[in-house]
């Protein structure tokens, strides 16, 4: 149908001008493996401004944390309960077991060490592990997890060695989980974990809370980078194998769906500046062109504040890891922006750690489903918002919709600069226009027997054709909208077009999808018809409107308070 559409307009000749020829949504899709630098990020960041990168992070810092299901983030937070078992005393450091309350009865476990030396105030590091297989408590060549805590801690650092979510002492959760619906994940949950870890640590009485930095490898880079680019409290960072612009995480805990839908891993870290920081990279992994890609679009964006010199790199001859080169070039770089030192020790004298593990959760800890209906209770208490709604399915209200129409009626809108296509139909008529919605298309929304009373009546009818998309596999969401909220936007891009007063009449599934873009019009466009009985369950919503984030930003009961 689309390509016979196409075909009409240019055997009439018509000029295709602002429309776009193709719609570029049908492109292949981006995924984790996508080479960012050669396709729309090749250049960056280039020719922006102070100022519209400014305004590009408030964007981006929404993005994160709406895909973590955190927005709007709590600002009053209480420092979180904790318990210890078993301190420990080695050459230079203390270590302790520790699980921290980072929500009421959900323990995140992680091993705490202290420095023996001097006393007051210390800097602190965030540390989290990255897809080890033994977790916080690897130690291997590649990575040792306690052996960076140790030597942090002898360089005079608190530094919080912590679970990712489904490992070691943290297992309320698998690892791999998720409810897209409702924006709850491991990405999500870890995020939580690691702001809260920094809570915990800035309300340590050894700990000064103005100097606190992160380091992590692998998955624990990517913690570390969303991390800093939420929490203006982390000064100083260090992620690890992970600042890439040929793969962007290969984990669910690093995949949620909306997080990088129009950016990438390179753009996220950057969100650091102009605070300094140190990219570790590896010739054998995804880091491997770090030294022509990566660092220099990132010197250029800490450029715009005149801070070039404050982002690091160093490039370790090495597979993928956090081996000991890569941590003493970490020493080095918290000893010489943290603490004022002209460089930072050599690793040496780390005992082998036999005992990190709590092995168990306080009394009264809970299951996964009652730590899935705590967050979903404390969704549902937000206020429902039609921008909440338009955040969950980036979804916009255009400022301007370029339209081709046809002889017969037959058009193609885009929103100006963004190089999608809506077809559909239009019957002239007089009155209030009526935006109708079928998932049979023009074809058979033209046939329905309300459609034909609105034509006979001389009413003005738009027939919409819905968005079909590519198959969604793999960690599709993560960077690209779904069918679903693509076909909202649609409709929103059509009542745009149609302007003031528009009616819209959605047949069968229709009728949802239309409810949920009348809902993100500026004063929510008046339903005609209705949706069938449709209640907004869980299973519901994954039969006829499986788009992310739909639960989170209240569901039905947003929906139909915010149409008229």
């Amino acid at each position: 149908m689309r390509t016979s559409v196409l075909f009409f307009f240019v055997v009439l000749g018509l000029s295709f001008g602002a429309v776009a020829p193709e719609d570029a949504r049908l492109a292949e899709p981006v995924g984790t493996n996508t080479p960012f630098f050669e396709g729309r990020f090749a250049g960056w960041p280039g020719g922006m401004t102070r100022a519209a990168w400014e305004k590009r992070k408030v964007e981006l810092r929404r993005q994160i944390l709406v895909a973590a299901g955190l927005e709007p983030l709590p600002t009053k937070r209480s420092t979180p309960r904790a318990r210890y078992y078993g301190k420990q005393r080695f050459d230079g450091f203390t270590v302790e077991k520790v699980l921290i309350e980072t929500s009421p009865g959900y323990w995140l476990g992680g091993n705490l060490f202290r420095p023996l030396a001097g006393g007051g105030k210390r800097p602190a590091i965030v540390s989290p592990h990255g897809h080890w297989k033994n977790g916080r408590a690897e130690q291997t060549e590649l990575g040792n997890i306690p052996a960076r805590g140790a030597m942090l801690a002898r360089m005079g650092f608190v530094v919080l060695n912590y679970d990712m979510v489904g490992y070691n002492d943290t297992k309320q959760t698998p690892h791999a989980f998720g409810e897209p619906l409702w924006n709850w994940g491991p990405m999500g949950l870890q995020l939580w974990n690691s702001i809260r870890v920094v809570d915990y640590l800035v309300g340590l009485e050894d700990v000064d809370g103005g100097r606190i930095g992160a380091t992590g490898a692998s998955g624990g880079g990517t913690q570390t980078f969303l991390l800093t680019a939420v929490d203006e409290r982390i000064r100083w960072s260090a992620p690890v194998n992970m600042i890439s612009g040929v793969m962007q995480g290969g984990s669910p805990c690093e995949n949620a769906p909306g997080l990088r839908v129009g950016t990438f891993n390179v753009e996220l870290a950057a969100m650091m500046a102009p605070r300094p920081m140190l990219m570790v990279a590896a010739t054998g992994d995804w880091t491997r062109n770090t030294p022509r890609q990566e660092f220099p679009a990132m010197r250029s964006l800490y450029g715009l504040f005149d801070a070039a010199p404050l982002v690091e790199m160093v490039q370790i001859t090495a597979p993928h890891n956090y081996n000991r080169a890569s941590r003493e070039a970490v020493y080095d770089f918290f000893a010489r922006r943290a603490l004022g030192l002209a460089a930072g020790p050599k690793e040496s004298g780390i005992p082998v750690f036999s005992d990190l593990l709590v092995g168990e959760v306080p009394e009264g800890a809970l299951d996964y489903e009652g730590v899935f209906r705590q967050f979903r209770d404390r969704v549902l208490a937000a206020p429902v918002s039609r921008e909440r709604l338009r955040w969950a399915l980036m979804a916009e209200w255009p400022e301007r919709v370029e339209s081709l129409v046809a002889a017969d009626g037959w058009f193609v809108l885009t929103r100006t600069g963004r190089g999608d296509r809506v077809v559909g139909r239009e019957i002239e008529g007089e009155g209030p226009g009526v935006l109708v919605v079928s998932p049979g298309g023009v074809g058979l929304a033209g046939s329905d027997p309300k459609v034909r009373a609105l034509v006979a009546a001389g009413r003005r009818v738009v027939l919409l054709e819905p968005f079909k998309g590519r198959p969604e596999v793999g960690f599709y969401s993560t960077f690209q909208r779904t069918e679903a909220a693509e076909r909202a936007q649609d409709i929103l891009t059509a009542l745009r077009w149609m302007g003031e007063g528009t009616e819209v009449l959605g047949l069968g599934d229709g009728a949802v999808w239309a409810a949920v873009a009348g809902a993100m019009a500026p004063s929510g466009a008046k339903m005609l018809g209705d949706a069938g009985g449709f209640a907004g369950t869980d299973a519901e919503w994954k039969r006829v409107f499986p788009a992310p984030g739909i639960q989170w930003a209240g569901g039905w009961k947003a929906v139909l308070a915010l149409v008229r």
